[in-house]
């Protein structure tokens, strides 16, 4: 039976405002022939300059009295982070048994147990499709379409952000400050770009993916996390010479002892299809032990892919889809066991600027012997202004303590000018 939902949306910026234009546009979209329409608004700012004209929709100055409005049916969060107004006002909604969508990553990654709890207390979906990779439906890919297989791991680049950085650096020759400058005039980066280039929003899109994943709750503070910050042209250069790419990659892996979640920037064979992810693009696997591996691409963020993620979860409320928040119901999720990092075994990108004199190669190679590394590939290339000879090696698998112990002797060698850089080879 057909029926009008009446929709609260708080939060009225690139994604809200694509909302209101998708809905404006497509009134009936659902399977089962329902309607949706927007009944009230809310936004830090009534009259700022918008896409979509709000003048005739109903204006709530706190999302928390939207969220308990009797002329609401179903409650849209679109207003970003893990605590203040947001939550409040998810939390609203939720007590009052209101369906919520929200596209908060931050929200349900820190918070989505407790949220998921009060969700199933009350009967009221809580749906979050558009906090991961945008428009591709990864969430729902995980949450649903992988319930006949056991994944074993999950990695992706999941920050259009640092694609698109990354990609410029290197398409450019260009340099990390340059570029992040660039990016924020062309709106891919806000004006402080620390829960993006820092690895931040990545940690906590992996870790939603992490809990539906492995059958757990959010565990956002268990994850390693390394941004792109420090990421240098140098390497960016010195990688492609030894076929390789340098992207930021989320990780879950599971395994007897735990699980292991992380985001660090990583290096891809050229032809591997992280690699050949370029611009603000995301990318997932998702790997099984009866699937395979599945790879999925595409826009991560935007007006029109998120709105479009946020429409599905309208249709899920509409046609009444009903299952867990996560993947078993959420008093019964414990958090993961997060593994030890140090113990994992992986292959190594090092480069360490050293003074140009004899000996120095040999002193390095003979530290990483010693240590039980053992070398894959070798560069030399002289780089203008480098303030030294940049040599830069590839290691074959070894444990991460290990390898680490080494680099901080080799740190403490006298022909070494800077702090070596590390950093981790896909496994592939």
């Amino acid at each position: 039976m057909s029926r009008t939902w009446r929709l609260g949306v708080a939060g009225l910026g690139t994604v809200g405002t694509g909302l209101l234009t998708f809905l404006a546009e497509h009134p009936r979209f659902a399977p089962a022939g329902g309607q949706a329409v927007v009944t009230g608004v809310s936004a830090r700012s009534r009259t700022r300059p918008r896409a979509f004209d709000i003048s005739a929709l109903p204006w709530f100055d706190d999302p928390v009295a939207l969220a308990q409005s009797d002329e609401i049916d179903v409650f849209v969060e679109l207003i970003g982070g893990s605590d203040g107004p947001a939550k409040a006002a998810v939390e609203a909604a939720l007590n009052a048994g209101k369906p919520v969508i929200t596209a908060n990553k931050a929200l349900i990654a820190e918070h989505g147990r407790e949220l998921a709890e009060l969700a199933e207390s009350k009967g009221a979906p809580l749906l979050f499709e558009a906090a991961v990779m945008g428009g591709v439906p990864a969430v729902k890919m995980v949450r649903e379409a992988f319930v006949g297989d056991d994944i074993t791991s999950i990695s992706g680049i999941l920050n259009g952000t640092c694609n698109y950085i990354l990609t410029e650096m290197e398409s450019g020759g260009r340099a990390f400050a340059e570029v992040l400058a660039e990016a924020q005039r062309l709106g891919y980066a806000e004006a402080d770009p620390t829960m993006d280039v820092g690895g931040f929003d990545a940690a906590h899109k992996i870790t939603i993916l992490a809990a539906l994943a492995f059958g757990c709750a959010p565990n956002y503070a268990a994850a390693e996390i390394e941004g792109i910050e420090q990421v240098e042209l140098i390497d960016i250069q010195m990688a492609r010479d030894l076929g390789y790419r340098i992207k930021l990659v989320a990780s879950a892996e599971q395994a007897a002892e735990g699980v292991l979640v992380r985001v660090h920037p990583t290096l891809a064979p050229l032809s591997h299809p992280l690699a050949q992810a370029g611009g603000a693009l995301n990318a997932l696997f998702i790997e099984g032990p009866r699937v395979g591996r599945i790879f999925v691409q595409g826009p991560g963020a935007g007006a029109g892919p998120t709105a479009a993620a946020v429409a599905a979860d309208i249709a899920d409320v509409m046609t009444a889809a009903v299952r867990p928040v996560f993947q078993a119901p959420a008093g019964s999720l414990k958090p993961f066991d997060p593994i030890n990092p140090s113990k994992m075994m992986g292959r190594a990108y090092l480069r360490f600027l050293v003074k140009d004199e004899p000996g120095v190669i040999a002193a390095v190679s003979e530290t990483l012997a010693e240590a039980g590394v053992s070398i894959e590939s070798f560069l030399q290339k002289p780089v203008e202004n480098a303030g030294g000879v940049p040599i830069v090696l590839t290691t074959h698998a070894t444990a991460e303590s290990v390898l680490a112990a080494a680099v901080e002797r080799i740190a403490g060698l006298p022909a070494v000018l800077d702090k070596p850089r590390l950093l981790r080879i896909a496994r592939i």
